[in-house]
């Protein structure tokens, strides 16, 4: 007899003895979300801002990313551009410019 043949019954006996176990339950996971420390700065397009931006992430977000003169209006842009394409943000093309104006005078 071929060594397969005679390892396919203990094989057979193994799957069957594991899906004897019963059904496996998960729990729902509940946990507190963290108070929101920032707030969007005051400026123009404010509403614009968040009304597309606080569908995924809160302003602690914006207030992470970098600072200073090389970090103006083309890093927003590559930044709003990236939401979109990347994550899929759903924000109206007219939209973008005034997201980006925003940031750029604001942060």
């Amino acid at each position: 007899m071929k060594p397969l043949l005679l390892v396919a019954p203990l094989l057979a006996s193994a799957a069957i003895a594991a899906l004897s176990f019963g059904p496996v339950t998960a729990a729902p996971v509940n946990y507190k979300l963290p108070e929101e420390i920032a707030a969007f700065k005051p400026g123009p397009n404010l509403e614009v801002v968040q009304n597309n931006c606080t569908a995924c992430h809160s302003a602690d977000y914006i207030n992470t990313q970098p600072r200073g003169p090389k970090f103006k209006k083309d890093f927003w842009q590559a930044e709003v551009t990236k939401m979109i394409k990347v994550y899929g943000a759903p924000i109206d093309d007219a939209d973008v410019p005034k997201i980006v104006d925003y940031l750029t005078a604001t942060y």
